[in-house]
């Protein structure tokens, strides 16, 4: 008989939990330089999906059509981090199904996401000084500086709950496309597994806090420039806005909780409650139903 290409949910269930005992079983300097790259990997995909789009993104009767190119090639980030090797916080998200499964303690996967994420900030931050120093944000006649420092821009001006709720809705899908990579069995079914929840990710505008640490900063930095900042054609008061702080607190930090939501609970917690919590329950019902008939 011909073996199925890819596993079913139940067994992706156990398979992620599986991944995530060997996630946390590795060195905090293993974690941290993983993290590095995983947040280089996202960055690339963030740089290269707005050098294929600025254009389209600078006019808003074709922004929707930015977003879908810029989708078609984000995804290649995340294929870096699970075929070439990476750690990716919003992926580690996962752990908690071994946590509630009992055989990850919530101490590990805490110090599991705090080395990842300090990584990936490393990454990201590194690629967004070596961007805004190459003098790729020229091309377009400054429009991609420009589009650069907008992005950025409306990233910090979100209100708390509609960044909590857009880094949910992110994550669910991002963390269904390490589900999906981990259930194939081949390169190819990997990343196809990969390549069509991302797209829907960036076409729909969600929130990623990894990718963010690369968008944010090269717009922060990018500031400097008076030609990307002419081109970018915002208000003295929005640019202002435009700041470290304002990275932190009215972006990374709640795009972060609500990522750590949508991928622990809405996906590692959900299928853990379905295929594993409750499957116990099944099978001890039907083993007391069992031994029931076989007593009468």
């Amino acid at each position: 008989m011909e073996t199925k290409g890819y596993l079913p949910p139940s067994e992706i269930t156990h398979a992620t939990i599986q991944t995530g005992i060997k996630k946390v079983s590795m060195k905090y300097s293993n974690q941290f330089i993983l993290g590095i790259l995983a947040g280089a990997f996202i960055a690339f995909a963030a740089e290269g999906s707005n050098m294929a789009a600025f254009n389209l993104f600078a006019k808003p009767e074709t922004y929707g059509l930015g977003k879908v190119l810029a989708g078609a090639i984000f995804g290649t980030g995340l294929m870096l981090v699970v075929l070439a090797g990476g750690e990716l916080f919003t992926g580690n998200t996962m752990i908690l199904g071994g946590v509630l499964d009992g055989k990850v303690k919530l101490n590990d996967m805490l110090k599991n996401w705090f080395f990842v994420y300090s990584g990936n900030f490393v990454g990201a931050i590194l690629l967004a000084y070596m961007m805004v120093h190459s003098g790729l944000y020229d091309s377009g006649a400054n429009v991609l500086g420009g589009v650069t420092i907008k992005i950025a821009a409306y990233k910090v001006g979100l209100p708390f709950l509609s960044a909590f709720y857009l880094g949910i809705m992110c994550n669910m899908l991002v963390c269904l496309a390490v589900w999906m990579a981990y259930g194939a069995k081949d390169m190819v079914g990997k990343i196809l597994a990969i390549f069509f929840p991302i797209w829907l990710f960036i076409t729909s505008g969600f929130e990623h806090s990894i990718a963010n640490m690369y968008y944010i900063p090269a717009g922060i930095l990018a500031k400097v420039n008076p030609s990307w900042v002419a081109e970018s054609h915002l208000t003295p008061q929005v640019l202002a806005n435009l700041n470290w702080g304002t990275f932190i607190t009215n972006n990374l930090i709640p795009v972060t909780l609500g990522n750590i939501v949508g991928g622990s609970i809405f996906v590692a917690g959900v299928y853990w409650f379905v295929y594993i919590k409750n499957d116990v329950k099944q099978e001890r019902v039907l083993l007391n139903q069992s031994r029931s008939n076989a007593a009468k």
